[in-house]
Order: structure tokens, then C-alpha cells, then sequence
């Protein structure tokens, strides 16, 4: 019970915000027309079951007259059975990816926002494959909640619009026990409950592993597809280093996990499927066995016999609702317990944001540091604390021996590292951060040029212009060609469009780490000098070893390292 507990908690705390959102009206009024087609759908039902008694008799009867009314009575009613079970599914349809589009936009807020993506892959190993569970396992929280939900919904008016009928076709069961005539009224009913019950119960005790193996089935599964997309977007990196053998490996290792848990699912279902299989067969030889005898004794005709073994499967299937769909419920739950886990991992992420760490203040007119530390994820202290300021129209230059934590102070820099504390006051203007490894986006070459703004900004001889300025004039034919740009570009062409962006954008402080380390120096120097051309007015900070940087920068700072933590020391 404090599990089920926990479970509704969790479910309520997933599906409650989309019901009480700005979409509410919609939503709601939507649920409202399924729900009345699903209650008329079982309106339908409860026709047909009359209809069977009268139907049958007028066989029984040989009456031609009534056969041909109730063929038109059937059609009729078949019609509006059609009517409603299209409209049923096109509407739940329609609220699914209604209620989909919401889930996902705020799932990618909550993950995007406040950098609570970036936090997650430096504290949270446990959460993985955040963009499955956003892109699939949502869909299928929508689909499962709705379905099963109208599906329960659908099985509690069936029973209870059934159960009546039943209970009065029924008749009494009497019989002797023990010298006294026992007399059983509604006996049927408490037969379908019976067997509903036993039915029940067996199915949990054998499918309830399922819950455990849909869960880690989703994981292996996206942890091999994610396997592959990092297969296909290092294809050159690893034909370079001959790394097809160890990169099949890998690929079968993942897949392994696949196949074998597959295996689990396959062996257990194997056995929920037999006890589904003999149950939904003996469902439906049974009832008329148990009414059997009070056709024969002539009690009812055979409208009633068929009418009575209809209303005691739908009793029976009613009751027995939750073993059609414990699969189905078993895929659901191992769903909620995913994006339960996902939503606690981004909300503790954005707690822990909260917490002491590095004041950052967008107020001063130049940059200046106070007693700022750095530590790494697990707590150690990487820099010890240190003062610095940097004033406007100034170039300075960073060095230091690899590991010091020199990227780690240009992403303390540019707000993003967490971990630390003291003082960060910047500048108050327009910063850009040009990382050692450029990201570019799959699509238009102009929306890699520009990036992270709209393309519409800049005219074409801007973008030519720059392209040439930056030694990739072979490209300005290609502005408009979609491509994967990170596997067509070099490494030092990707850093060339890096500072294509910085003269696009033209930024009063410009930060680089280790910006220009896959040009050559000449490459190098023509850069550096067009950023003097360019942006004369740029403060330029950057991070790097090559001494060829030195020439291009006023001030120097260097990280030295004093056993494991390093000391900025100011020149």
C-alpha cells in the first residue's frame, strides 16, 4: 500500500498540471465529449444485449416479420456504434497531442532552462538519456494514461450498466448442502466475480517482473540508439584511429543488454499469455455452461440463454479489466517511474542551483573577481581563491599547463560552472564566449554564421564578407545548402566560422578558450589581427598555451599548480 501510495502521488504529480493549465478549458471539454462517447458506446452495448434476446427468439419463433425489423433496429444501432468509435478515437487522438506538445515544451523548459541540462551531466550520472524520455516516454505517459484511464473508466459503467441484467437473467441456484437447500439469487454474478478475481490475482502474481523489465528495456534501448548517433557523428575520428573493431564492441555490448532483457520480457510474457489465453477461452464457453441448465429446463428461450451469456461477458470483461491490460499497465508504470525520476533529477539540479556557490553580477563596467575559488563536481578545490580585474579595451591572455583548470575558469566566466564560490561581477554589456570546440547546428551555413540569433539579421554581403575576411571565401556559394557542418568542416574551419560569429556580432567583450588551437599561426595571427581591425574597442580575454599568443595581448595571467590546486597568478 505505501507503494501504490507513492505511485498515485507521482501519477498526480505528472498528470495535474496539464488539467489546471492556461489549456484547461480545452482539455477538460475535450475529456468531457470522449467520455460521453464512451459512455454511449456502452449505451450501445447494453442496446445489443436486448436486442439479442428478441433477436434470438424471433428465430426460435421462425418470425419473419420481427427478424426484418430487428435487422434495421441492428443497423441503426450499428451506425452509431461506428459513429462514436471513430469520433472517440479521433478525439482522444486529437487531447493526446494536445496534452503531448504541452508535456514537451515544458519537460524542455524545465531541462533547458537555467542550464539545468548542463548541471545534470555533471552531477546527475543516475538520470540517463534525458531526450528519451522526453521524446518518447512522454508520448507514451499520454497514450497509456488516456487509454487505460478511459479504458477503467469504460469497465466500471459496463459493470455497472450490465451487472442488473445479469443479476435478473440470472434467476436463483438452489442446491443442497449438507441436508438444508441452499439458495443462491444473482448466482451468475457472483460467478463472473469469481472467476474475475481468481483471474486477477494470478495475472499480477505472473506479470508483475514486467513493471522491473519494461523499465530497464526503454534504458538499454535508448542507450544503444544513443550509442549509434555518437557512432555516426564521429565517423571520421574513428576511421582515423582504426577504432571500427573497438566501436563494435561497444555496439554489440549495448545490444547485448537489448537482447537479453528482451529475452526476460519474451519468457514472462510467454507465461502471462498462456494463463490470458486459457482464461479469455474458458470466458467464453463459460457462461453458457453455467446458464445451460436453465435453458434446458425450459426456464428462458434462447434469446435469453444468448442474451444472458452476453451480459455475463461483458460482466466478466469488466471485471476482468485489469487482466486485459496489465501489459499495457506494466509499460505505464515503468513510464511514470522514468519521468518521475527525470522531473525529481531537474528539480533537484535547479534546487541545488540555488545553493551558495559563485556570485554572478551583470552590473559593473568591467570585469572584476573577489576571492573566487573553483572546485570540481565531487567537492575537491581545483584554483584556490583569487582576485582579478579586468578593465575595458584591454587583451588578456591566460596560460597555464594542461589541467590547471584554465577551461574551467573561462566557463566560471561565462556563469556556467557551478561549483565554487565568491565574487564574479561583469560587465554589463554584450559578452560572447567562443569555445576550443565550435557546436554548430544541422542546417543553413548562414545559420551557423550567426548563431544563436536569427539569420534575417544579416544581408548576404555581410555574410560573404566575413566568410572571406575568415579565409573560408569557398563557402560563400554554400550559404543556403543544410548539411551536418561539424562532419563536412575541419576542425580549423570550424574555429574560422567561431570567429566569423564574433565579427557578426561584434561583442564589447569577447572570451576565447583555446579558440585558434586547430589553425596553423599563421592562421592564427591573421585572426587575432583582424579582431584588432575588426572590434578595436573588444576587450579580448583568452585562454591558451601556444607562445605565438602572447604577441596579441597587453596582460598576462598564469595558473600555476601547487600539488592538486592551482593559483592564478597575475602578471
Amino acid at each position: 500500500m505505501p507503494n501504490t501510495r507513492a505511485f498515485l502521488r507521482d501519477l498526480w504529480t505528472l498528470t495535474r498540471p496539464y488539467w489546471f493549465s492556461d489549456e484547461r478549458w480545452q482539455a477538460r471539454g475535450l475529456l468531457t465529449v470522449i467520455v460521453g462517447l464512451n459512455l454511449g458506446i456502452v449505451y450501445i452495448n447494453v442496446r445489443l444485449n436486448l436486442w439479442q434476446n428478441d433477436f434470438y427468439n424471433a428465430l426460435q419463433d421462425k418470425d419473419m416479420a420481427v427478424f426484418y425489423q430487428l435487422l434495421l433496429q441492428f443497423s441503426l444501432l450499428a451506425a452509431a456504434f461506428i459513429v462514436s468509435a471513430v469520433y472517440q478515437l479521433y478525439l482522444n487522438q486529437m487531447l493526446q497531442i494536445r496534452w503531448r506538445r504541452w508535456l514537451t515544451e515544458h519537460y524542455l523548459e524545465a531541462w533547458i532552462g537555467s542550464r539545468t541540462y548542463y548541471r545534470m551531466q555533471l552531477t546527475d550520472r543516475g538520470t540517463d538519456n534525458p531526450d528519451q524520455r522526453i521524446a518518447e516516454d512522454l508520448a507514451m505517459f499520454v497514450d497509456r494514461t488516456l487509454n487505460l484511464t478511459l479504458g477503467l473508466l469504460s469497465a466500471v459503467v459496463t459493470l455497472a450498466s450490465f451487472i442488473t441484467i445479469l443479476w435478473t437473467l440470472s434467476g436463483t441456484l438452489e442446491f443442497a448442502l449438507g441436508g438444508s437447500t441452499v439458495i443462491v439469487q444473482g448466482y451468475m454474478v457472483w460467478v463472473a466475480l469469481l472467476y474475475a478475481v481468481v483471474g486477477t490475482w494470478l495475472t499480477h502474481r505472473i506479470g508483475h517482473p514486467l513493471i522491473g523489465l519494461n523499465f530497464n528495456q526503454q534504458k538499454f534501448e535508448a542507450n544503444f540508439r544513443f550509442s549509434l548517433v555518437r557512432f555516426r557523428e564521429n565517423t571520421e575520428s574513428i576511421a582515423i584511429y582504426g577504432g571500427e573493431a573497438d566501436e563494435m564492441r561497444g555496439l554489440r555490448r549495448r545490444f547485448l543488454d537489448v537482447f537479453n532483457n528482451w529475452w526476460k520480457i519474451m519468457r514472462r510474457q510467454k507465461q502471462l499469455t498462456w494463463f490470458r489465453s486459457g482464461y479469455g477461452q474458458v470466458a467464453i464457453i463459460f457462461p453458457y455452461v453455467v446458464a445451460a441448465p436453465r435453458y434446458f429446463s425450459g426456464a428462458i428461450q434462447l434469446g435469453g440463454l444468448m442474451q444472458t451469456a452476453s451480459a455475463f461477458g461483458q460482466v466478466q470483461e469488466a471485471l476482468s479489466w485489469f487482466v486485459s491490460a496489465y501489459v499495457s499497465l506494466a509499460e505505464w508504470k515503468a513510464t511514470v517511474d522514468r519521468l518521475t525520476g527525470f522531473r525529481a533529477a531537474t528539480e533537484r539540479v535547479r534546487t541545488s542551483a540555488q545553493a551558495p556557490g559563485i556570485v554572478i553580477e551583470n552590473t559593473g563596467a568591467e570585469l572584476a573577481v573577489r576571492k573566487m575559488k573553483l572546485d570540481l563536481p565531487d567537492g575537491k578545490p581545483l584554483l584556490a581563491p583569487f582576485d582579478a580585474d579586468i578593465h575595458p579595451g584591454e587583451t588578456v591572455l591566460v596560460t597555464g599547463p594542461s589541467g590547471s583548470g584554465k577551461s574551467t575558469l573561462f566557463r566560471a566566466l561565462a556563469g556556467i560552472w557551478p561549483f565554487g564560490g565568491g565574487r564574479l561581477v561583469r560587465p554589463a554589456a554584450k559578452l560572447l564566449f567562443l569555445p576550443q570546440k565550435p557546436y554548430l547546428t544541422i542546417g543553413t551555413l548562414r545559420e551557423q554564421l550567426c548563431y544563436p540569433v536569427a539569420a534575417a539579421v544579416f544581408s548576404d554581403d555581410t555574410f560573404r564578407a566575413v566568410l572571406a575576411d575568415c579565409g573560408l571565401a569557398r563557402l560563400a556559394a554554400q550559404l543556403d545548402e543544410e548539411q551536418h557542418w561539424a562532419q563536412i568542416l575541419s576542425p580549423g574551419e570550424q574555429q574560422r566560422i567561431a570567429f566569423a560569429r564574433a565579427y557578426l556580432h561584434r561583442p564589447q567583450w569577447l572570451f576565447l578558450d583555446e579558440a585558434t588551437s586547430s589553425l596553423d599561426e599563421a592562421g592564427e595571427a591573421h585572426l587575432y589581427r583582424l579582431l584588432r581591425e575588426k572590434l578595436p574597442g573588444t576587450t579580448v580575454v583568452s585562454i591558451g598555451h601556444r607562445p605565438t599568443l602572447s604577441q596579441f595581448h597587453e596582460r598576462k595571467m598564469r595558473i600555476e599548480r601547487e600539488g592538486n590546486v592551482g593559483t592564478l597568478v597575475l602578471a
